[in-house]
This record gives structure tokens, C-alpha cells and sequence, in this order.
């Protein structure tokens, strides 16, 4: 069994506090993780942050490596005082090797066991490469890192991700930065039923609040972005929209969605009821 599980189909109480996403033994009552790469500055993104509710911010360190990112450091270690969490990636690794070693700077530079692993298998589409991604999170897990997988919505290599030790998915919605929203709903649907005690985020390709309130509806557990709001024309309300779209989505969900007819249905019948008609 998952070390991270879903909450029940039909909780009792609907408020956030009864409702935490519980990563290990880290508690969350955000279920929004948000990016931190291309914000106009970073006092752009110390508001986006604020605005997005965010307990989670996930940063490249191949980007934190390069040129002076100084402001970037402060913005972060704001937040990281707030009692925000970061969430280091392995973004640009091509290979297993690779990305397992930047991990391990990773650990260092923000002494955290996390790790949202990436490795690519493709330039054009940024799809993750199933092979090495498991051969990467295989020997992290083994050396003491929790590891959060980008995946696609693949069931057989998700179970094979959580058979190596990975507590929750990551399944993409479409292509990183692309803002296509959910492509690929029959096998996200899937990978929901079929895997109903693991912790399943939402990462890469939503665009719009709409569409991270649909993941939401679907019963996947938090939604992870980052151009949608960084390159908005207001990251700062953008960052907010999101944070509404996503709890929404989330209520939605748990207060019960109505299932879909394919005919209309009355939603005051009259039949067998008397009722006044005007005068002649």
C-alpha cells in the first residue's frame, strides 16, 4: 500500500482543513504546486506565489546552476521561511545516469529528499522516456529520496514506478508548456479507477483554470503548472484564478458530480401533480 493516499470518494466534511493531501508524513492543505521558472522578476513571483496559495514550488537546478540568479535564491528562501516546501527537478536529463546525479546536488543545495524526476526521451513532445525514467527512480528510492515521477498516463509503467518505491504519480495532462489541458482523458480515467489509493497529480500541458478544475473533478489529488502563469499577462491574478479553479474542481469532486444523461430530464417533474393555470 501507497504511502500517500487519496482521501475517501465522500468525506464527511467538505472544508480544506478536513481535506489534507498527505505526502509521507508532510501535510497539505494546497493542492496546487506551481513552478517558479520564467516569471517576469521575482518580485512577480514572491506575489504569484502568495497569490497561488502554494505549499510546493518545484525549481529546475539545471536553471538555478546557471548565471546569477541571486534574486531567485531570495525569492525562494522567502518562501521556504513561510513554511513552503520545494520541490527540486531533474528538468533537461536525457538520460538515467544523468538526472540520478543531479538529484544528489539537487539534495544538496536544498537538503530535501524530494525529487520531481524528469527524463526525456523526445526533443519535440518532452514525453518522458519510460526506461530510464524507472531505472532513475529505482536507484534514487533505493538511496533514500522520495520520488515524485513525470510519467504519462501509462498504467502498466505507473504500477512499475510504484512496484520500485515511488509513493505517487505524476502523469502529464499534454505536453510540457504546450496549454492543451487534458489530452489523453480515457487514460488519466484509467489510471484514476484502476489506481484508487495513490496520490496522482496532474504535471505539464494545463493552460487554463477550467482545465486544472477538470483534473480536479476527476479525482486526481493536485494539479502542477507553470507557464500558465508565468507567462500571463497578470501572473499575479492568473497564480489566484488557479488557486480557485483548483479548490473548486476539488469540492466538485468530492460533493459528487452528476453523471451525464443522454436525454433530457426533468429537474421539476408535474406529472401527477395539480397546479393553477391563469384565467381564460
Amino acid at each position: 500500500m501507497s504511502a500517500f493516499h487519496s482521501q475517501p470518494a465522500q468525506p464527511p466534511s467538505l472544508s480544506s482543513a478536513a481535506d489534507p493531501l498527505r505526502i509521507g508524513d508532510v501535510s497539505l492543505t494546497s493542492r496546487f504546486f506551481l513552478g517558479t521558472a520564467g516569471h517576469p522578476s521575482p518580485q512577480v513571483l514572491r506575489e504569484s506565489i502568495e497569490a497561488s496559495g502554494s505549499e510546493v514550488l518545484t525549481v529546475g537546478l539545471k536553471r538555478t546552476l546557471q548565471g546569477d540568479n541571486g534574486a531567485l535564491a531570495h525569492a525562494l528562501a522567502d518562501a521556504r521561511a513561510r513554511g513552503v516546501r520545494l520541490l527540486p527537478n531533474t528538468a533537461g536529463c536525457r538520460s538515467a545516469r544523468e538526472a540520478v546525479a543531479l538529484a544528489h546536488m539537487a539534495r544538496e543545495l536544498y537538503d530535501t529528499p524530494w525529487i520531481k524526476l524528469e527524463v526525456v526521451g523526445d526533443d519535440h513532445t518532452l514525453q518522458p522516456d519510460p526506461i530510464e525514467l524507472l531505472s532513475a527512480a529505482t536507484e534514487l528510492v533505493r538511496e533514500g529520496f522520495v520520488v515524485f515521477p513525470y510519467c504519462t498516463e501509462d498504467l502498466v509503467m505507473g504500477r512499475r514506478l510504484l512496484d520500485a518505491g515511488c509513493p505517487l504519480l505524476m502523469p502529464w495532462g499534454a505536453p510540457i508548456g504546450s496549454g492543451q489541458g487534458l489530452l489523453h482523458l480515457p487514460g488519466l480515467r484509467t489510471l484514476r479507477e484502476r489506481l484508487p489509493d495513490t496520490v496522482l497529480v496532474v504535471d505539464a500541458g494545463i493552460g487554463a483554470p477550467s482545465q486544472a478544475a477538470q483534473a480536479m473533478e476527476l479525482g486526481f489529488d493536485a494539479v502542477l503548472l507553470n507557464s500558465a502563469v508565468a507567462q500571463a499577462r497578470d501572473p499575479v491574478r492568473m497564480a489566484g484564478a488557479f488557486r480557485q479553479a483548483v479548490a473548486a474542481g476539488r469540492q466538485a469532486w468530492r460533493a459528487g458530480l452528476m453523471a451525464p444523461q443522454s436525454m433530457a430530464v426533468a429537474s421539476t417533474p408535474v406529472s401527477g401533480h395539480a397546479f393553477l393555470l391563469g384565467d381564460a
